[in-house]
């Protein structure tokens, strides 16, 4: 039996979809779309971007009782593969400051993504 994950601490679902679903033995996020649930808003510089995207992702994983330590695998779309080198900066630190292991990781360039955003992350982590 799965459960919707659903938390103030990361935006809402723009659409018919939850932020995560609980499996029991998984967490599966949607995709995070690097917008502020405090203000609403969102960045236009990629790095602010890809932070926020990160930080939703770590509280919907959280809110279902998780650490980041937790994902093993996230998959990052961004608008232009041209930002992967500051993407990965700011991945690395995240990573590194929440003293968890680098997940596996697919990185793809997309044509477009909801709102125009730059980036959009989804992970999936081990109960």
């Amino acid at each position: 039996m799965t459960t919707a994950i659903s938390t103030p601490l990361a935006p809402a679902a723009i659409g018919p979809y939850v932020q995560g679903i609980n499996t029991g033995s998984f967490i599966m996020t949607s995709g995070q779309l690097p917008i502020d649930p405090e203000t609403g808003n969102m960045s236009e510089d990629v790095m602010l971007q890809a932070r926020q995207s990160l930080e939703n992702v770590k509280a919907v994983v959280e809110a279902a009782g998780l650490k980041v330590a937790n994902i093993c695998k996230t998959t990052v779309f961004v608008k232009d593969l041209n930002d992967f080198v500051l993407v990965n900066e700011v991945y690395q630190d995240f990573f590194n400051k929440n003293d968890a292991p680098y997940p596996a990781r697919s990185c793809v360039e997309v044509a477009r993504l909801p709102k125009d955003a730059l980036i959009e992350i989804e992970a999936i982590a081990i109960a």
